[in-house]
């Protein structure tokens, strides 16, 4: 206790060199507000002797130098709410809770003459506090931290770790940070899954504890993502980046990958006090879970993103129009793109089938692409089916394999029979029969082939 001015003191020296190593920074992008809200426990056990004092006494002292050393911030606004001071045990109430200061700017003199104030008594609502400290916190885009105090769990049958992550995916606010005074070890897990848990075993490290949160919440931190070929080398760039929050999936920044002129992948700014999946856009897309990043820190991320090009040739215009291939995962049934002749797209290294939209249909499997390489692809040009006569009925185009098994392509327009029709090279049959021929005996078979840039005329029953 005899060490709080001491320690406090070395805080505000760091504070201090926060604010001036960031003076430049602020010159050029105003950091985001970020609203602190102090939640704490005042419930009967807290009057329990701690060293020289009592809990509640030592949580007073603290925060009253924490806000003050926090009032020199100017982007930080404080704000506190208490729980289980206002009724004692024997009425149990489980909706004792109350904003005692609500967020203003260079509050602190308030929070600590409202600090003196508050008595132990009753219960332990972390539930309901949680619950309602979501109405604390105005209606804006600034930061918003929870600082849970408390030495005891959940008392009211609530379940804070499930409101805690509802108010988190709602961005409500922050992942808490849950500092424990004298918590019996076996209880931790119960309070570290409502956020990022501290144990304050004794009350130096209580001091250290509330330092350190408080340094998180208000460092800044960047990270690096190296994207490594199969070599390891940090050499692929130019593919969007999306950071998820790993809570609700959804996507809070989306940054361009870039590499300066030495190589070297950028440091981008990132709110360490959120969870996030990595997300690199290449194609098919990476995705790294639970990003570790150490909040004011430059953190470096490697992702293994291997990349090469697929090149879909196509020599002179097409009668098929835009000719286009879809693009899977060798051996997936989900397509991954599709890609139009003529273009060039890069993919991570790998093997891929491919289904070109001619007519036929075109399959290829086990299209390898390498990294670094291109990938080329071409197909014979088609040939064209002239049916130059004019008649409605029912017909259909089949392809012949050379063992002369048929496979449906096409059916023909009832209305209509008079079409020109682009086919990939190879033998067909075409079978038809007039809407008014009195039986399937008029069937009309016929064999032809098509040649690339050649047509082929088909006439019915020789007409």
């Amino acid at each position: 206790m005899a060490n709080w001015h001491r320690t406090f003191a070395a805080f505000c020296f760091l504070l201090i060199l926060l604010s001036a190593g960031s003076t430049a920074l602020c010159q050029e992008k105003k950091p985001p507000k970020t609203r602190i809200l102090f939640l704490l426990d005042a419930s009967g056990s807290m009057l329990a002797k701690w060293e020289d004092s009592d809990r509640m006494e030592v949580a007073k002292n603290l925060l009253a130098h924490l806000v003050d050393s926090l009032q020199g911030y100017e982007n930080v606004e404080v704000a506190l709410r208490v729980y289980g001071h206002q009724f004692g045990r024997e009425r149990n109430d489980c909706k004792d809770t109350k904003l005692e200061v609500p967020f203003a700017a260079r509050n602190a003199e308030v929070i600590k003459k409202k600090l003196q104030q508050i008595v132990p008594r009753g219960n332990t609502p972390i539930t309901y506090s949680l619950e309602q400290a979501a109405g604390d916190f105005p209606a804006d885009k600034s930061r918003n931290v929870v600082i849970l105090i408390t030495d005891g769990l959940e008392s009211c049958n609530g379940d804070p770790c499930a409101m805690s992550l509802a108010l988190q995916k709602k961005h409500i606010f922050l992942r808490p940070f849950v500092i424990g005074i004298g918590i019996e070890p076996e209880f931790e897990k119960q309070l570290s899954c409502i956020g990022q848990y501290f144990n304050a075993a004794d009350v130096q490290t209580f001091e250290n504890v509330l330092t350190e949160i408080v340094t998180q919440a208000l460092s800044q931190t960047t990270v690096r993502v190296e994207l490594l070929d199969e070599q390891g080398k940090p050499v692929e760039t130019n593919v969007n980046m999306t950071f998820l929050n790993a809570l609700n999936g959804q996507p809070e920044y989306n940054y361009v990958h870039y590499l300066d002129s030495k190589g070297t992948p950028d440091m981008l700014e990132v709110d360490a006090l959120l969870p996030y999946d990595l997300v690199v856009n290449t194609t098919p897309p990476v995705v790294e879970r639970n990003l570790a990043i150490e909040p004011g820190k430059p953190n470096v991320i490697r992702v293994k993103a291997p990349q090469g090009t697929l090149y879909l040739r196509q020599s002179g215009p097409s009668p098929y129009g835009q000719l286009a291939a879809i693009v899977r995962q060798h051996g997936s049934d989900q397509t991954l793109n599709v890609q139009v002749f003529g273009n060039r797209h890069k993919y991570l290294a790998g093997k891929y089938d491919l289904e070109v939209l001619t007519m036929p249909r075109i399959y290829l499997k086990d299209v390898e692409v390498k990294q670094g390489q291109t990938s080329d692809i071409s197909i014979p040009p088609p040939g064209q089916l002239a049916i130059p006569t004019q008649v409605q009925g029912y017909g259909s185009i089949y392809s012949l394999d050379e063992s002369g098994k048929q496979v449906w392509v096409c059916n023909l327009p009832e209305d209509n029979s008079k079409i020109t029709l682009a086919l990939q090279p190879g033998r067909y049959k075409f079978v038809y029969r007039t809407k008014s021929a009195q039986g399937s005996k008029f069937t009309d078979v016929q064999d032809f082939t098509i040649r690339s840039g050649a047509t082929t005329t088909v006439k019915i029953f020789n007409r």
